[in-house]
């Protein structure tokens, strides 16, 4: 009889501490900027010191991490385009978008530049040249939010754009995805479905050109052995800024979510701590991020 009292006891812990458990691993999808550029193996140890929630992160393009939003996979997205953010919250798929930080992005490539976009006057010259000396351009290709700012600057810079539409698969889902790139670029424009890190690994192989945020290329480049040799080419302008959101999955779309927890992080990243982690974190004295909230 006492044995069976303590197997029951000993049960109902278990579950009880399971549960606990459970309650607190917080499941974030983000953009692979976040991870690559190395600023969440700076912010997550200090939160999960501080408040006890470990957060499970999958990495992908902003468009797929969206995606696990609106599918409520995850609690929570961080990510960086922020016009899909706003309509992410409108459709009700996510409670608010919370400012976070922000860098840029730059065009990269080799220093012999093979195009001479080195003294343009703006991202669009700089675009214009490598279409025309047809050199090659490596893109994401990835629905991220890179890869959707490179499609918003070759359409700006006044480059004829073709599109092609195509269909993923996941957990049985058909999801479509259209890119758009300028035409008659198949001998030198790459589309090549993988993350800023990779994409800038394989620039840096065929010593091509590619877009990049600012944070990555610099962890790349300075952070890494063998270390990048692509430079920073063309950058500056309005039209790069690239801002970074983070918004909650909302509970009313996908009752399971873990709320409470996301807004923790949210109220946590967004506060003093997580703002002044953000700011001081550098690579060879060079800032990857800059907070938005907390100066």
């Amino acid at each position: 009889m006492f044995l069976r009292i303590t197997l029951i006891l000993t049960c109902l812990v278990t579950l009880a501490t399971n549960a606990w458990s459970e309650e607190k691993i917080l499941t974030m999808s983000t953009t692979t900027s976040t991870q690559s550029s190395g600023l969440l193996d700076i912010l997550l140890p200090v939160f999960e010191k501080k408040s006890g929630i470990k957060i499970k992160v999958i990495a992908k393009g902003t468009g797929a991490a969206i995606r696990d939003g609106e599918d409520g996979n995850v609690d929570i997205i961080f990510v960086h385009a922020k016009g899909r953010e706003i309509a992410f919250v409108d459709q009700g798929f996510g409670t608010e978008r919370f400012p976070v930080m922000h860098n840029d992005f730059v065009l990269v490539g080799p220093s012999q530049d093979p195009a001479a976009i080195r003294n343009s006057g703006h991202i669009g010259e700089a675009l214009q040249k490598i279409s025309s000396t047809q050199a090659v351009f490596i893109s994401r290709g990835d629905d991220s939010g890179t890869h959707t700012k490179e499609q918003a600057l070759w359409a700006d810079s006044g480059i004829q754009l073709t599109e092609k539409t195509k269909t993923i698969i996941k957990k049985g889902k058909e999801t479509k995805i259209t890119s758009k790139f300028p035409v008659n670029s198949k001998n030198w424009y790459m589309s090549i479905g993988q993350g800023m890190g990779k994409v800038l690994v394989y620039a840096d192989e065929k010593q091509a050109y590619t877009l990049s945020d600012r944070g990555t290329y610099i962890k790349y480049k300075y952070g890494k052995t063998p270390a990048l040799e692509l430079d920073i080419l063309s950058q500056g302008g309005e039209n790069l800024a690239n801002p970074y959101g983070i918004i909650p999955v909302n509970p009313k779309k996908h009752p399971h979510v873990k709320y409470n927890l996301a807004m923790e992080f949210v109220n946590w990243i967004t506060g003093a701590q997580g703002q002044k982690l953000i700011g001081a974190y550098r690579l060879e004295n060079k800032q990857l991020f800059y907070p938005d909230v907390i100066k």
